[in-house]
């Protein structure tokens, strides 16, 4: 009787912990918190979601909002594990920032199939608004092909027409060469070669060898965070920059930059769809995220509150939290905050908006911290992007 009775009074704290989950809104930050992209985004990205929050209110259709976070490790697998609980056990409601395209593609392939939202940040694949696009799945701040117009073309026009590309050996690294590649040649210039390495390499020296004996004008680094770091840093022990040839951080944020310091980043030219000191909006939220964090925002902490606010944007406006409402909401809504004024959500997901070329400034041009970059050319959104129907998503067939 006893056992029948505990067991009883299980089952009802478990319905009633569940009817309390699903009462409330949650939002889910899963990134990579411990390894090569935790300077990346990191739990950057979740104070910036705590901004978010804070601003809309802290709550929505009258129930608080709740935010979880996790640290995927750059695991597939363990990513799906995090996310699958979160939709199973904890009421989660929608998961974003999702660094690593390996992983974003597997987290999103699992919202789909539990007709949840995901809103990716972190990761560049454009196969997120691509083919492998869903219902309800978005793709926010930048993917490899508005990185690829933006530095691989004007590059290419400066007279960078022969390129080696140094690739991540994963879904990103494969995306944005391809993409880049694509951009290259459609310019009328060449791709010589390319060599891949792995994840959170700590010796370049094999790669960044072919990629000096190739002769290429442009050796185009297809990979990001700390792998892009100690690309730069070794290729200049080897001189590859001093013998005539150009590094091009093809994924590159202020979070890099600042971690190279400039006497080593000077001159790199990178794109980007957020720098805090653009205008008057970028400054205001940079210096708020300043005063919590020590640091100005790059692209990816801005780009996962831009996400997070439009999500509870979106759940006021359907006055619901059902993904179907919800989502289509967010294809509906224009996106205009502090970080993106302008954006539109297209039929795959994607989110348009213009993005803007940078060259790193020399150390003597720089008058504060974080003063880091002069403005070259701004891409508008229509042209950085595909349109939906390019996109290659079978939702726009």
């Amino acid at each position: 009787m006893t056992g029948r009775l505990l067991s009883a009074v299980a089952a009802c704290s478990l319905l009633l912990g569940g009817s309390a989950w699903a009462q409330g809104v949650k939002i889910g930050i899963l990134n990579d918190q411990s390894g090569v992209y935790a300077d990346y985004g990191g739990k950057w990205s979740v104070e910036a979601a705590r901004m978010a929050i804070e601003d809309f209110g802290g709550s929505v259709l009258g129930q608080k909002v709740d935010l979880v976070t996790a640290d995927h490790q750059n695991k597939p697998d363990l990513a799906v594990s995090i996310a699958r609980k979160w939709y199973d056990v904890d009421g989660v409601d929608m998961i974003t920032e999702l660094t690593t395209s390996s992983v974003a593609l597997a987290v999103q392939d699992l919202t789909k199939q539990m007709k949840k939202i995901d809103i990716v940040i972190g990761a560049a694949t454009s196969r997120i608004s691509g083919d492998a696009c869903s219902p309800y799945g978005f793709h926010w701040s930048f993917d490899t092909r508005s990185l690829a117009v933006g530095t691989g073309g004007a590059l290419t026009e400066q007279g960078g027409n022969t390129w080696f590309f140094l690739t991540a050996d994963y879904a990103f690294g494969y995306s944005l060469e391809e993409d880049t590649s694509a951009i290259v040649k459609a310019k009328g210039g060449k791709v010589l070669g390319s060599v891949r390495h792995p994840l959170n390499s700590s010796d370049f020296s094999s790669f960044l060898l072919q990629a000096q004996s190739s002769k290429a004008k442009v050796i185009g680094l297809a990979n990001a965070g700390l792998d892009t770091i100690n690309s730069i840093k070794q290729a200049s022990e080897f001189g590859i920059v001093a013998g005539g040839q150009k590094m091009a951080g093809l994924l590159m944020t202020l979070a890099e930059v600042h971690g190279l310091g400039l006497q080593a980043a000077q001159g790199l030219v990178l794109t980007e769809s957020y720098y805090w000191d653009r205008d008057d909006r970028s400054r205001a939220f940079a210096e708020r995220y300043f005063k919590r964090t020590g640091r100005m925002p790059s692209m990816i902490q801005a780009g996962t509150y831009s996400a997070t606010l439009q999500y509870l944007k979106a759940v006021k406006a359907a006055n619901s939290k059902d993904s179907e409402v919800v989502a289509k909401k967010l294809r509906e809504m224009p996106v205009d905050d502090d970080v993106f004024n302008g954006g539109k959500v297209l039929a795959n997901g994607r989110m348009v908006h213009d993005v803007y070329l940078f060259e790193v400034k020399k150390p003597a041009e720089s008058k504060r911290p974080w003063d880091y970059y002069k403005l070259l050319a701004t891409v508008p959104g229509d042209q950085a992007y595909p349109s939906a129907a390019e996109s290659g998503c079978p939702l726009t067939k």
